[in-house]
């Protein structure tokens, strides 16, 4: 589970011995952090680009990871795994715009998103 490995990285970067220093941070319960932990619940978005931010760990890549996890459907699943097979062969920016350009290619509004945010 990514999400363990984020939490990991985030302790390790601010030395921390406990997840409630980590449950401190981010503003939640130890009880919320220990079902993350466990995979009961997910890690939001923010709480994510927060903990990658403060470990050093690019965001994009942590989200593109974190929804791997979440995915239910098999074929979903085994669909994320190949491209996170990929991002961790390729690195990340080849394949971060190889998606953006397929995205933008095939839907306007994610094109003009994307515009928007270079």
């Amino acid at each position: 589970m990514y999400a363990n490995k984020l939490l990991d990285a985030y302790k390790e970067a601010k030395n921390y011995l406990q997840d409630k220093q980590i449950a401190h941070d981010l503003g939640i319960s130890k009880q919320k952090l220990s079902n993350i932990r466990s995979g009961i619940r997910q890690l939001t978005d923010t709480e994510a680009i927060f903990l990658a931010e403060n470990a050093n760990i690019d965001p994009h890549e942590a989200l593109i990871f974190l929804a791997a996890d979440k995915a239910k459907d098999y074929k979903a699943q085994q669909i994320w795994n190949d491209i996170t097979a990929k991002l961790s062969r390729q690195g990340f920016r080849g394949l971060a715009l190889g998606m953006a350009g397929i995205l933008a290619f095939n839907n306007p509004k994610l094109q003009c998103a994307l515009c928007t945010l270079c």
